[in-house]
């Protein structure tokens, strides 16, 4: 093996590019006095089709932009495997994601606070952190936040098939809201989305562009994490590859992994922290046997329901004309507004499966266009597509490294439906759509079922029909979750230290206990937040 160069020495080591990573680059560098050091496996984000909101379409399965992890084969998918899409850019994720500006419901990080024993994980206490990165189109209210990072706008487009698919929402008993962010989100309407003027603003432009220039803050973008290095159980810094080169980077004070669901598990097994039976298997010596590293994968499954229609425009129409295609970008170069900033889906509806639950446990991603799947053309008839997801799984899966080389990618083992709960809800939304869709004010459009299709009819041919048309919304957490000292599977402590481990945090999706009801890139925003307070003030204690 080559000789492993010194990278230098730096007192915090912020181990992924991404949305919580380019937050905590962001608030530690503000003090002058702490030298910090940000490593992210992917390029710079200075491609035109990140920032011009319509090109997730060239980003999501480009191994320019995106890792293309693959799942394992799945039994709840009927055994497919599918594509994992994971920001490989600075922004991380929010570089290429729906753009979609969703908290999820107070009752989430209720539960959060029970299942770590920490109040200051409740909604009550989240929701100033939310308030103080935003900067809301409408300015601060009891509930929003103006000034801050994070800009929410409403969407700058309009599409009649939006509005008839609402107003059938609301005739089948699901409300209009203007805003899906007050701690319950129940209602149909426009999702708000993270852009500026018409572009993508993702964590790279809000919080890494403001501090790059600082003199105490380095940036290295290709820079391939091998592991965390370990003296004893203690966490002295990272080795990393650059190009053929490996380096090792010390980290004085805090090592922080933020490499995200997929990433960060990842990175504690080849550091000898994980399950000891794959470590030993990996040929990884075993620093810390922690079983729950990679395990209590979550992920919120979407329906696609697509439904062709009559007399009314959607997508597929203009995006099949050359006409249409000349438009849409005149239209985007004047005036920054119609279909190329739109985010993948523009219109949201959240509800309940059943009378007893109290607050939604479903979502609906409602879009003007149709596709049979992810990079496919549009569909050459008018057509639209209401993916619906259950937002609180029940079904587990696992991320475990396949070689103990940081350049094979994981095996992601996600499970879906592979729980009698998740049929039954995946059978239950299902028909609710159907129940939306039989209302009057979508009649005149004559809506005929594409997908799954109307033969399907019994809870076991639509649970059945759930595996066909069913795959990721791209929102995996969880495999590095908080837990009580008591709980053998919680990795981290409430505060998102490794336990067991000292001068070592995960601070990104993995650490939530359980999946959001809603969309998860903010919440990792203000995870970060709360990660950049907590490690501010372990500093200031000198702990």
């Amino acid at each position: 093996m080559d000789a492993i160069k010194d990278f230098g020495e730096f007192d915090y080591v912020i181990v992924g590019g991404g949305t919580a990573g380019c937050v905590l680059a962001n608030r530690l560098s503000a003090d002058k006095d702490v030298k910090v050091l940000l490593l992210e496996a992917g390029g710079k984000d200075n491609w035109i089709w990140i920032h011009i909101p319509v090109g997730y379409l060239y980003c999501i399965g480009n191994p320019r932009t995106d890792w293309c992890y693959k799942t394992e084969p799945d039994p709840g998918l009927n055994g497919r495997s599918i594509l994992y899409a994971r920001g490989k850019v600075l922004g991380g994720s929010s570089s290429i994601n729906a753009m979609l500006y969703l908290r999820g419901q107070g009752r989430d990080y209720d539960e959060w606070a029970a299942i770590t024993g920490d109040e200051r994980w409740n909604w009550q206490n989240v929701l100033p952190v939310f308030k103080g990165s935003e900067d809301y189109w409408k300015g601060a209210d009891e509930m929003h936040g103006a000034g801050g990072e994070w800009r929410v706008e409403k969407q700058r487009l309009h599409w009649d098939i939006l509005d008839r698919f609402a107003q059938a929402a609301d005739q089948a008993g699901i409300p209009f809201t203007s805003d899906f962010n007050r701690g319950d989100c129940t209602g149909v309407g426009l999702f708000e989305v993270n852009q500026k003027k018409g572009v993508r603003w993702s964590t790279a432009k809000a919080f890494l562009r403001p501090a790059q220039n600082r003199p105490n803050l380095k940036v290295v973008t290709g820079a391939l994490i091998d592991k965390v290095v370990m003296e004893g159980k203690e966490a002295k810094g990272v080795e990393f590859l650059l190009g053929n080169t490996r380096y090792q980077a010390g980290a004085r004070i805090e090592t922080l992994l933020t490499a995200g669901a997929i990433g960060s598990p990842g990175i504690l097994q080849r550091s000898g922290i994980g399950p000891a039976a794959l470590l030993q298997e990996m040929g990884v010596p075993v620093v810390l046997d922690a079983p729950g590293v990679g395990g209590n994968l979550q992920d919120h499954l979407q329906l696609r329901t697509i439904f062709k229609v009559q007399g009314i425009k959607t997508l597929n129409q203009t995006a099949n004309s050359l006409w249409g295609k000349a438009m849409m970008g005149l239209e985007y170069a004047l005036f920054r507004t119609g279909p190329m900033t739109m985010a993948p889906s523009q219109m949201g509806g959240f509800t309940t499966s059943s009378p007893e639950i109290a607050t939604p446990d479903l979502e609906y991603h409602v879009q003007p266009l149709s596709l049979d799947k992810f990079g496919d053309p549009l569909h050459d008839f008018p057509a639209f597509t209401a993916s619906i997801c259950n937002l609180r799984p029940t079904s587990r899966g696992r991320v475990d490294i396949r070689e103990a080389h940081p350049a094979v990618a994981p095996r992601i083992a996600v499970n879906y439906l592979s729980t009698e709960n998740d049929r039954a809800i995946a059978a239950k939304s299902l028909r609710i759509t159907r129940h939306i869709l039989s209302q009057p004010a979508l009649a005149a459009l004559h809506p005929r079922e594409h997908l799954p299709g109307a033969q399907y009819q019994t809870d076991e041919e639509l649970a059945h029909a759930a595996g066909n048309i069913g795959t990721t919304i791209f929102h995996p957490v969880g495999t590095c979750a908080m837990g009580r000292e008591d709980d053998p599977k919680a990795v981290l402590d409430s505060e998102m230290r490794v336990r067991g481990i000292s001068r070592l945090r995960v601070i990104d999706a993995s650490v939530m206990p359980t999946i959001t009801s809603g969309n998860t890139n903010s919440p990792t925003l203000m995870i970060a937040e709360r990660g950049a307070q907590l490690v501010r003030e372990a500093q200031w204690r000198g702990a």
